[in-house]
């Protein structure tokens, strides 16, 4: 096995802490065949290299494994769940560490309208922030961790898209009774969720007169969940073929946010 030292380091690599609070949540090598020769540390490197520098699979650095080998993990962990699945492990395990309980009470819901490259796959043309592209609907807690994730087409209006991300999620999170959105989903939708759950949709609009920014209760939450993903420069646009490959690499940048807030110390 390739040793990880063995490399040029680079910023995004995952320190000894991360990799320890990682490694036991990772599916064991698969029964029979040839011993596994890759390093999986080596292939989340070479991903979350990936989502920070914004390159393609095909340009990463050599002293990575294979970029088809890199690929093909991710993959399979999308495909298989693996990914959300340890996301999920680690939510828990960072609300625990703030003393929450594991299930939120409240949260946040918004979207963002990202730009969609040549890459071939589902697009629409979100008229109210003119972006031709797709939107990202999460619902996330007080923390800003994701607890709702759709990515569709930009056309789709806001209070379908929530819709969405709500079903998903119903069943998941029964301690939830409140959820702040802003103005864009307003009018149906309230009555929609409270027919639909126990939870209560509370619209949270800017101050009369406000111009520029403005920092609004509780809806600032999940801007700044935003505002995380972006800072991977591979989400600064949706360059990916299919909506499971977008969640999934908003996943992983939200992993990265996690182990780094789980091993702060």
């Amino acid at each position: 096995m390739k040793s990880e030292m063995a490399r040029k380091s680079y910023s995004s690599d995952l320190t000894d802490a991360q990799w320890q609070r990682l490694e036991p949540l990772l599916p064991p090598a698969r029964p029979g065949g040839r011993p596994r020769t890759t390093s999986l540390r080596e292939v989340l490197n070479a991903i979350f290299y990936f989502l920070r520098a914004g390159c393609s699979w095909g340009d990463l650095p050599g002293d990575f494994p294979p970029w088809g080998t890199v690929w093909t993990y991710f993959r399979d962990w999308r495909d298989g769940g693996i990914l959300e699945q340890v996301h999920d492990t680690l939510r828990g395990q960072v609300r625990t560490a703030a003393g929450k309980d594991v299930a939120p009470s409240a949260g946040s819901l918004d979207s963002q309208s990202v730009k969609t490259t040549d890459t071939p796959g589902p697009r629409g043309f979100d008229a109210g922030k003119k972006v031709k592209g797709r939107k990202r609907h999460l619902l996330v807690d007080t923390l800003g961790l994701i607890h709702g994730l759709v990515v569709h087409s930009a056309a789709v209006q806001d209070r379908d898209g929530a819709k969405l991300v709500i079903e998903q999620v119903a069943d998941r999170m029964p301690r939830l009774k409140r959820v702040w959105a802003d103005a864009g989903y307003q009018g149906t939708l309230v009555a929609w969720v409270a027919e639909k759950t126990d939870w209560t949709l509370e619209i949270v609009k800017r101050p009369d007169g406000a111009e520029g920014f403005v920092l609004v209760a509780h809806r600032w939450v999940v801007e700044r969940t935003f505002a995380w993903l972006v800072k991977c420069r591979r989400l600064r646009a949706s360059y990916e073929a299919t909506e499971a490959s977008e969640e999934a690499l908003i996943r992983l940048a939200m992993i990265g946010v996690m182990l780094r807030r789980l091993c702060r110390t």
